[in-house]
């Protein structure tokens, strides 16, 4: 009889479907496995890219500001202090030898005047006409001794060997007025590295009065350049690069003697030539 097979048809049927059933669960399966792993990946990478993100801007802007904190070191430097070191780093002879070098080149001389110059700067073109508070006017009220009038004897005129720097003048030069025993002035150039004389000569534009005025003046400073240096220095501390014998506003003789810090700005100190005392300091910041 044919009554037996349709059961058989129908467990073949359920079976078939529950096969198809599971194969369908396992491609869902995967599917949703490999949709997290897609999801994890991109979350991973997103991640990552937000860390570099973070990091370049602090790689990029981290030298930056170092450079910020160096560049002003030299930005906030004036152009007269930026000369001031370069001439002083390229100084090897002192003012004190220079003094005594000088005066060595003239019988019986006396330094009232003593100027740190660069090269090719002339009688007429120092450094402390554009760089010093004395060039205009010095806590004495008188004018540079580089300058033109003042009541400096050697302001009465220069000898024509003196109008410019020295020939062989290469480098920084000390520039010396040295007084002979009768006031005659005589102009010194002295090599401010090696501390050779390259160049002396006599000043003929002076008249009996210039000399005689030289003289007293020599007579009455007590104090020699060093011990005028010296009070200057301990004053304020600091390299001396020039000093001159003058009268103040108030007649009184003194010592002008401008002294360079370690921040290379510029103090005049007038010490009195008779005494040694302090009576008056001036600083340039420029």
């Amino acid at each position: 009889m044919t009554c037996d097979f349709p059961p058989e048809n129908t467990g073949f049927l359920r079976s078939r479907r529950l096969r198809a059933t599971g194969a369908a669960g396992v491609l869902l399966a995967a599917a949703l496995l490999t949709g997290c792993g897609q999801d994890s990946g991109d979350t991973s990478t997103g991640t990552a890219t937000s860390e570099a993100a973070r990091a370049v801007p602090e790689r990029t802007t981290t030298p930056s500001n170092s450079a910020s904190k160096s560049a002003p070191a030299t930005a906030a430097m004036t152009q007269d202090q930026k000369d001031r070191k370069k001439l002083l780093d390229s100084t090897k002879i002192t003012y004190d030898k220079a003094v005594t070098t000088a005066e060595g080149a003239v019988s019986g001389g006396k330094v009232v005047d003593l100027d740190l110059r660069g090269p090719g700067k002339s009688d007429d073109d120092t450094d402390r006409e554009s760089a010093s508070p004395s060039a205009s006017a010095s806590p004495s009220g008188t004018a540079s001794p580089s300058g033109s009038a003042s009541a400096s004897p050697k302001s009465t005129g220069a000898s024509p060997g003196d109008a410019s720097a020295s020939p062989a003048a290469t480098g920084p030069e000390w520039v010396a007025t040295v007084a002979a025993t009768d006031g005659t002035e005589h102009t010194v150039r002295i090599d401010a590295v090696s501390g050779k004389v390259v160049k002396s000569t006599e000043d003929t534009d002076q008249d009996a009065e210039d000399k005689s005025r030289t003289a007293d003046w020599v007579a009455k400073a007590k104090q020699t350049p060093q011990q005028a240096a010296k009070a200057a220095t301990d004053k304020k501390k600091g390299t001396v690069t020039s000093l001159e014998l003058d009268e103040n506003d108030k007649n009184v003789l003194v010592w002008s003697v401008d002294v360079v810090d370690k921040s290379w700005n510029e103090t005049t100190v007038d010490v009195d030539a008779a005494t040694g005392s302090v009576t008056a300091e001036e600083t340039d910041t420029d």
